[in-house]
């Protein structure tokens, strides 16, 4: 099969392809994640890597203006850019025999818009600062009895769920589909991914997946490389397995979960631990505030789709506001305050099709800036339900539209994710929301044709 050695932190690419290439790997599958976090990938015999895609050798520069629906959005010239692999972001690859995955990025001017970069960069800020940083990601996913062909035979129309008898969380339902959630399960763990746990959730063909808490970037690519290894495992089994936020009116909406802490790099204590009375440390609160402070024009960073807005609709179990409690699940941000080592953070807002890099980009840049501000924790929000707001709470945005010109205007924004970014991300989610804006849905034509 081929297994993928143990590599010392630092190590070269060249040492990492001598190592590999001895515990018999032979190929790999080398890629960018776009800004969707679709794996853009080359197949390359193991001794081919350095030289194609390392070390002076380039990758086209379209994917920074590569949309979900394979169109270009942005203008030339298109033309190879210099790129580096990343020997940690190496692991193995489930579907192929003597085979591994990594990760590369742009080195040359697109690293200004690559979201892998800026979530590096919150990292090295945090690091400099003296701050470790544990995430772990949790997500919901739906699996249906369609394949490709049949998706489009129906127009998308179709959407027949697989385990049409799961219920959240009961133990009948995990019996019944437990060879379909094992099998899987074994594909990702043989990917390295490092689940915590897989199990059915909200109803016919839903499933959650929870992963133990790591490096961000790493926890960031174990959740990029979870989405794709299981549509692809899905797929091979004649399903398909999606991660859109709101898949239909009639479906539950589907989460992306990070879990967040911060420790003492030479300690290695939980920083947002409390002491005392107060059970949550003022670095963690103004970690928290300064994540509140940013969601309303920073919205767009883990709201990048279409779709991400209507899982935020009324009646949906997902937060409607810029708010925070601890331990209840319909506030945006939800704090774990006990036991100590295990203080953290649940950022409840986004949707499952959110990439983890912006996710995690997110939130550590802006609790860092709510740290250096000294940021002011609002009052808790007290509430029942998710769709209940807070007393003086500000308005989210309802759609991309709003969210791409909130964040165009915010000079915080461009000041802790850095211009460049932004001003180039809002341009790929204004493309976004004008590729579907005149689409009409059937129940839009339903409501309104016979009536106005």
């Amino acid at each position: 099969m081929g297994d993928i050695p143990e590599l010392k932190e630092g190590v070269t690419l060249s040492d990492a392809i001598d190592a590999l290439r001895a515990n018999g790997i032979e190929t790999a599958h080398v890629g960018i994640f776009d800004l969707m976090g679709t794996f853009r990938e080359r197949r390359l015999g193991i001794g081919d890597v350095a030289t194609v895609l390392d070390g002076g050798g380039t990758f086209v520069n379209v994917l920074p203006q590569w949309d979900a629906g394979e169109q270009v959005f942005g203008s030339g010239p298109f033309v190879g850019e210099t790129v580096s692999v990343d020997p940690a972001s190496i692991r193995p690859y489930p579907f192929e025999a003597k085979a591994c995955m990594m990760v590369a990025d742009y080195t040359g001017p697109s690293a200004a818009f690559s979201p892998r970069q800026l979530l590096k960069n919150q990292i090295e800020k945090a690091n400099s600062l003296g701050f470790g940083i544990h995430a772990a990601i949790e997500s919901e996913f739906f699996v249906l009895e369609e394949d490709a062909a049949t998706l489009r035979d129906s127009g998308f129309s179709s959407l027949n769920t697989f385990a049409k008898d799961n219920r959240c969380w009961a133990g009948e339902s995990a019996a019944t589909h437990a060879d379909f959630v094992a099998a899987l399960h074994d594909t990702l763990d043989a990917a390295d991914v490092d689940l915590l746990s897989l199990s059915g959730e909200l109803g016919p063909g839903c499933f959650e997946a929870t992963h133990r808490h790591m490096a961000p970037l790493r926890a960031a690519e174990n959740h990029l490389a979870l989405k794709m290894f299981t549509k692809a495992f899905c797929r091979q089994q004649g399903l398909t397995a999606s991660f859109m936020a709101q898949l239909d009116a009639r479906m539950p909406g589907l989460s992306q979960h990070p879990h967040v802490s911060l420790f003492d790099k030479s300690t290695g204590k939980n920083l947002f631990a409390g002491s005392g009375d107060d059970d949550m440390s003022d670095l963690f609160q103004h970690f928290v505030a300064g994540m509140l402070a940013m969601i309303p024009d920073a919205m767009a960073l883990t709201h990048h789709t279409t779709n991400a807005y209507r899982r935020i609709a009324p009646g949906n179990w997902a937060p409607k506001s810029a708010s925070w409690a601890r331990q209840n699940y319909s506030a945006a941000i939800r704090t774990v305050t006990t036991p100590d080592d295990r203080c953290r953070l649940e950022y409840r807002l986004p949707g499952a099709d959110a990439n983890p890099y912006l996710n995690l980009a997110y939130i550590i840049g802006a609790g860092l800036w709510g740290i250096e501000t000294k940021a002011t924790l609002p009052e808790e929000f007290t509430g029942g339900g998710p769709d209940e707001m807070p007393s003086g709470g500000v308005p989210l945005a309802h759609d991309l539209f709003v969210a791409a010109d909130r964040l165009d205007r915010s000079e915080e924004s461009k000041a802790i994710w850095g211009d460049v970014f932004i001003q180039h991300f809002v341009a790929a989610i204004r493309a976004e929301e004008a590729a579907l804006r005149r689409e009409t849905s059937a129940a839009e034509r339903a409501r309104y044709l016979e009536v106005v």
